[in-house]
């Protein structure tokens, strides 16, 4: 029997079938990747958007990648993805943060064209069969309790073998500058608002999160001689494998200096004279919003010893002519905004383009979701990006493939893919928002990750290539790449490093603090000819030996918590000595694993002991 969640139903869907579609509902970063992975897997794929000429738009600021998020975009291009190949091909600015530190915690960045993004991403799509259409989703369809089909605004039902639902800022939007609200998923665009009340007739638990943005400037109205300029890297780190197998990467579109200017006393005194017009202070906006990432409003009043702060203005795109104000992310009303602006040396004529404002928006709590990123309650339905509760645009991205790869896998009957936190920073995003929920936006940081070497960067090829060509998403030639590039780089740490105890060998050079390009030079010429990044990878393998055989030990032992699997229908209420509190967050999250329960929050060791021994296997959390 076919089902509407809701009215407005003019014909049921046809039955399910291997050839019905896997239809993704929005054309943001999560709704691409989703359609385009499981295009790659072989299915038919239709993607429903609100806006046909705002796909992979870049609707805040127009950069893709940085500390932790690059790890998350270096992963999708190691599983076919869209987003590093856009980013390299877009980029006006290379720049690597925390150059000074470790490979495993820096994290390339680079400025994007505004227009030139979503046009590399529009010419690949061109190369699909993907099914685009400009429509609103306004309800699903049921059968079986299994969700089968997608009811459009104008009564239309998409039959469907699986459903991605990445509406992104657009569920519920309401914007705030001021006193004024109204409401949209960005600005110039509608919100949608049929479908959280469909999934919450549906049972699903929705709550509001907040995010903002800040004003642009044209850029032919800032005073540069009063700012600092900050020039990208004089050699670019590309963010895809294709890109970083170039012996000497060089970008396609000219690059491009940003600047930085600060803020001072007066700029703050503004602020606080205003708080009781900020929609943040005045209770109009109760939702929480991302706490590294505060508004301009936060940083002076939770910062207030500081005289100071730090903003990155940078260019929107080549021909672009704003300037965005990175740092400076606030809901003042237009004429507090104009005043705040203007107080900041350099910008004291500058013009605003576009006001910044607040948007608000409904969330699924994800702990609703199973490790597929499948609804539990509704099973064939799987939401991706800032329905999440994340942020950012590649973390949304990561989600969407993710996603995308699990709607085909159900379609077809099979096991589903759960990412490994042990093998992916995927798998860690994956395993803290459907574990351990959220209480703000999400945003990958390589401190959530125990195993922060093991998943450097670079090494995302090796660890997911393999698994990205048995998923169907890697194509033959990929993984020969891959597995060409690893073999060439464990060879020559064979050669240069043999045993890890072995003395005067290169890798012990390099370990005691010798500088690499000196001891390579003297010891292997014939690596000059490599591609950097190889060069860079053969290094840590020998820098950062050590360390890498503890995280192996270590990862052997959580993996042997993760090989005790816990029964779908386990009664977590029969288990004696659990305390209420306990039993309801394990009900709540239902893991599929003692791995997973272990890092639930309020589930203490003692709870784990006595959840190991209802399973037959004390031992295991005992070690």
């Amino acid at each position: 029997m076919n089902t509407s969640l809701g009215p407005g139903k003019k014909s049921a869907p046809t039955p399910m079938r291997a050839t019905d579609p896997i239809v993704v509902i929005g054309g943001g970063h999560a709704g691409l990747e989703a359609a385009h992975a499981a295009f790659r897997m072989g299915m038919p794929v239709v993607l429903l958007t609100l806006h046909r000429d705002s796909l992979a738009r870049l609707s805040c600021n127009p950069a893709i990648g940085g500390i932790g998020k690059s790890h998350l975009v270096r992963e999708i291009d190691a599983l076919g993805g869209l987003m590093a190949r856009a980013a390299d091909a877009a980029g006006i600015h290379f720049r690597v943060l925390n150059a000074s530190r470790g490979p495993a915690v820096q994290g390339p960045r680079i400025q994007q064209d505004l227009e030139a993004y979503p046009r590399a991403i529009g010419s690949w799509l061109e190369e699909t069969d993907i099914t685009i259409r400009q429509a609103e989703a306004m309800d699903l369809q049921l059968r079986g309790g299994r969700v089968c089909g997608v009811v459009t605004r104008e009564g239309e039902v998409i039959a469907a073998s699986a459903v991605v639902l990445t509406s992104g800022t657009f569920l519920g939007g309401r914007l705030f500058r001021g006193d004024e609200v109204v409401e949209g998923g960005r600005a110039g665009e509608a919100a949608s608002n049929g479908l959280s009340a469909a999934l919450r007739r549906a049972g699903l638990r929705l709550e509001r999160f907040k995010t903002g943005t800040p004003p642009r400037i044209l850029a032919d109205s800032i005073d540069y001689h009063a700012l600092e300029v900050q020039p990208g890297d004089e050699n670019p780190v590309p963010l895809a494998f294709e890109n970083l197998a170039r012996r000497d990467f060089r970008p396609d579109l000219p690059q491009v200096h940003t600047h930085i200017a600060h803020s001072n006393p007066r700029t703050h005194d503004l602020v606080r004279a205003n708080l009781d017009r900020s929609p943040l202070y005045t209770g109009k906006i109760r939702s929480q919003g991302p706490r590294y990432c505060p508004s301009f409003e936060d940083k002076v009043v939770r910062f207030s010893d500081r005289e100071h702060h730090l903003l990155h203005l940078e260019p929107m795109g080549l021909g672009h002519p704003w300037i965005y104000v990175n740092g400076m992310s606030t809901s003042l009303p237009e004429e507090v905004q104009e005043q705040v602006v203007h107080s900041v040396p350099g910008l004291e004529e500058a013009k605003i383009a576009r006001y910044g404002y607040a948007v608000e928006y409904d969330y699924v709590p994800p702990t609703q979701l199973s490790a597929s990123l499948e609804v539990r309650s509704l099973p064939g339905l799987f939401l991706a990006g800032q329905i999440c509760g994340t942020t950012g645009y590649e973390e949304a991205a990561a989600l969407g493939l993710v996603a995308g790869a699990n709607a085909v896998l159900a379609a077809r009957g099979a096991e589903p893919w759960h990412p490994s936190r042990l093998q992916s920073y995927l798998g860690v995003m994956v395993d803290d928002l459907t574990v351990r929920g959220v209480l703000e936006p999400y945003r990958m940081f390589t401190s959530r990750a125990e195993m922060r070497l093991s998943l450097a960067p670079d090494t995302a090829d090796r660890r997911l290539g393999d698994l990205g060509h048995r998923l169907g998403l890697v194509s033959a030639s990929g993984q020969q790449r891959m597995t060409t590039r690893w073999t060439r780089i464990r060879q020559a740490l064979e050669t240069l490093d043999p045993d890890a105890s072995s003395k005067n060998t290169p890798g012990h050079r390099i370990r005691r603090g010798e500088d690499p390009v000196t001891v390579l030079e003297q010891e292997a010429p014939h690596l000059a000819e490599w591609p950097r990044a190889d060069r860079h990878s053969l290094v840590a393998l020998m820098r950062y030996r050590g360390y890498l055989e503890i995280e192996r030990r270590e990862a052997k032992r959580l993996e042997r918590l993760e090989k005790v699997r816990i029964p779908g229908d386990f009664a977590f209420q029969q288990v004696p000595g659990l305390s209420h509190e306990v039993r309801q967050r394990l009900e709540e999250v239902r893991p599929a694993r003692l791995g997973q329960a272990a890092r639930i929050p309020g589930v203490t060791p003692a709870a784990l002991a006595l959840l190991a021994s209802a399973l037959g296997r004390p031992e295991e959390a005992a070690s």
